[in-house]
C-alpha cells in the first residue's frame, strides 16, 4: 500500500469550500423533491395564459414547476400576463427590414389561494435579436424560434424568483 498525497484540485476545492459554509450559503433545493422549496414549486397552479406566447410560456412554467400533471391541490397561483413585440431594428436604405428585436416580458404575482395574499408581484422579460433574410419563410421560423426560446427564458426567471420567494417564506415560518 503507497501513500498518495491529495491533489492540488482537492485542496483548492476544501479551502475554497471552507468560507461558504459560514456565510449562511445553503442550496435551495437541499433535501430534493421532498424540501419545502420543491413541495411549494410542486403546488403552484397556473392558469391559461392567453395567446401562443402564453401557451409557450405556460408548458414552461409547468415543467418547471414539476406541475405538469394536474395533481390538483393546489396552495399557490401563478397569475401571469405578457406582453410580446417585435420591433424594426436595422433599416436599410432602401427602408427594408434587416434586423428584428422580439421582445418578451411578463408580470405576474404569486397568489396565496387560501388567503388571497398575494405573496410576490415581479415582472421578467428577455429580448432576441433577429436577422431579417430575404427567404420570408426563413425570417417567420427563426420569429417563431426566438418566441420560443424567449419563453424558456421568461419561465426560468419567474421560477428562480418564485422559489427565492417560497425559501424565504419558509424561513420566516421557521423562526
Amino acid at each position: 500500500m503507497t501513500y498518495r498525497a491529495p491533489s492540488l484540485a482537492a485542496i483548492l476545492v476544501l479551502a475554497l469550500g471552507l468560507p461558504l459554509t459560514g456565510c449562511g450559503l445553503q442550496p435551495m433545493y437541499a433535501g430534493g423533491a421532498s424540501s419545502p422549496v420543491a413541495q411549494g414549486l410542486a403546488a403552484i397552479e397556473v392558469p391559461a395564459i392567453p395567446g401562443r406566447d402564453g401557451w409557450l410560456v405556460r408548458n414552461a412554467l409547468r415543467d418547471r414547476l414539476g406541475a405538469a400533471g394536474d395533481q390538483g391541490g393546489y396552495r399557490y397561483r401563478l397569475d401571469v400576463r405578457l406582453d410580446d413585440a417585435l420591433e424594426a431594428l436595422g433599416v436599410l436604405n432602401d427602408d427594408t427590414i434587416s434586423r428584428e428585436l422580439r421582445i418578451l416580458r411578463s408580470r405576474y404575482q404569486l397568489v396565496d389561494i387560501s388567503t388571497g395574499e398575494i405573496l410576490l408581484d415581479a415582472t421578467a422579460g428577455s429580448d432576441a435579436g433577429i436577422d431579417v433574410v430575404s427567404s420570408e419563410y426563413a425570417t417567420i421560423a427563426a420569429e417563431q424560434r426566438a418566441l420560443e426560446n424567449l419563453a424558456e427564458e421568461v419561465a426560468s426567471r419567474m421560477v428562480t424568483r418564485v422559489a427565492l420567494t417560497l425559501r424565504e417564506r419558509e424561513r420566516d415560518a421557521a423562526q
